[in-house]
């Protein structure tokens, strides 16, 4: 039997009214979604993972014991099982996350929140690498845009191309309501696999 948990990352004043707001898709529809999916989980007794992204007080963004570094009232008033504190993308960081899925028997993850290309990714990859089965809410996630040596890209291209990687490999990609419908089933969704997605892509599937 799937013993889930929801991976909350991030969902903080930062990314919605301070200085690195997320673009696509916008807040007001994947803050929506965020709450729709722990509500979800409450309700079938899915334990809820709240993570905080924490730095340095004179950090830009995320400064500890700031204003932006607190979590978003659509994570803080819902309950949740336990509040995970890191400094780096990967949720697995964290010292305390690990031994945690593992005292609770956790097989799955389920994760929302931001970013979609950052913290969501490598808290996806770290996790699939591990051996645990990955779920990513497409519509309860987000990105923002990024310009520097590498190039140009927009929040709506690094959300799409993230969830298409994803998707290929390391996390079975949904929408939260998809999701919600897959709960009662006795096998989660899986993800595609590398070659496929490329044969679809090349108009050989």
């Amino acid at each position: 039997m799937t013993k889930r948990a929801l991976v909350v990352i991030d969902v903080q004043n930062e990314y919605i009214e301070g200085n690195f707001r997320i673009e696509y898709p916008p807040t007001e529809s994947s803050l929506t979604q965020i709450a729709k999916a722990i509500d979800a989980a409450n309700a079938a007794a899915i334990p809820v993972i709240a993570v905080q992204h924490l730095l340095p007080a004179d950090a830009p963004i995320f400064a500890e014991e700031s204003e932006g570094a607190e979590l978003h009232p659509t994570v803080a008033v819902r309950p949740y099982s336990v509040l995970i504190k890191k400094a780096l993308p990967s949720v697995f960081s964290s010292e305390a996350f690990g031994p945690w899925l593992k005292a609770h028997a956790i097989d799955t993850l389920t994760i929302v929140g931001y970013m979609t290309h950052n913290c969501n990714d490598a808290t996806a990859r770290e996790a699939m690498h591990r051996g645990y089965h990955v779920e990513v809410l497409s519509d309860a996630a987000g990105s923002l845009p990024y310009k520097n040596k590498g190039g140009t890209v927009s929040a709506e291209e690094l959300h799409r191309s993230t969830l298409t990687v994803m998707e290929s490999a390391y996390a079975a990609v949904m929408t939260t309501d998809q999701w919600m419908s897959s709960l009662s089933a006795s096998v989660p969704p899986r993800p595609d696999n590398i070659y496929f997605s490329n044969q679809r892509a090349l108009g050989r599937m």
